[in-house]
């Protein structure tokens, strides 16, 4: 499987330190977030990668190069405005092909083993959900006991920011800006939408405290296993 990531955002919370330098490339440790996340997903067998990017994109193709320092193949589609998030997958669909693909928010730190990921036949995008953390306690979406999403429910859940979507939930859409979150509702009201519950460590590194956490559990030797 292919993965994209999606890095076209221009961190508005992360400010000043995105300022001039994109989000995916905000150091923890000696690397940069978004390395972490290749070493992972290669160690996991994932090794062809598309990343979208807009803001300094330039900076993210100088670092990352054509992946084969990482022993990957990287493509880039490169946007003039970030096109959100849906926008983003769709215009990257011809270096995605037709094969179910990952897509990760770059901005997500995990321990999933996304080699062990499963999508149930007839879904259309499988979700890893996890616990709600504080900023977000009012969850995304409720996950029934046969493991379909539904949009209303007791059990809500939120989207970890990581899953696996088939290139045809995008056909028929356009390449402007819009969220993913659409095409995610389109797929939950189709009943094509699964999901599974992620209990390892997990954070959206959105604003500077939690980049601080997360520099701090390198410092303390927790990194990916």
């Amino acid at each position: 499987m292919k993965a994209m990531i999606l890095a076209a955002g221009r961190g508005e919370r992360m400010r000043p330190l995105t300022d001039k330098c994109p989000k995916p490339l905000l150091k923890a440790g000696d690397k940069a977030l978004i390395e972490y996340q290749i070493e992972r997903l290669i160690e996991c067998g994932i090794k062809e990668f598309v990343i979208n990017h807009a803001w300094l994109g330039d900076m993210i193709e100088k670092t990352l190069g054509n992946g084969s320092k990482y022993g990957a193949k990287i493509s880039y589609s490169h946007e003039e405005e970030a096109l959100e998030t849906g926008g983003g997958i769709t215009k990257a669909l011809p270096l995605l092909g037709e094969d179910p693909f990952w897509v990760i928010s770059s901005d997500v730190w995990s321990f999933i083993h996304f080699d062990q990921v499963k999508i149930p036949e007839n879904s259309h995008a499988h979700l890893l959900m996890v616990g709600n953390p504080e900023h977000h306690q009012q969850g995304d979406f409720h996950l029934n006991e046969e493991g379909w999403l539904e949009k209303q429910g007791d059990n809500r859940l939120t989207y970890s920011g990581v899953g696996i979507f088939s290139p045809k939930l995008f056909h028929d859409c356009k390449t402007e800006k819009f969220p993913l979150r659409d095409v995610i509702f389109h797929a939950i009201d189709d009943n094509r939408c699964s999901g599974e519950v992620y209990e390892g460590p997990w954070m959206d590194i959105g604003t500077p405290a939690r980049l601080a956490i997360i520099e701090e559990q390198i410092e303390n030797g927790i990194g990916f296993p």
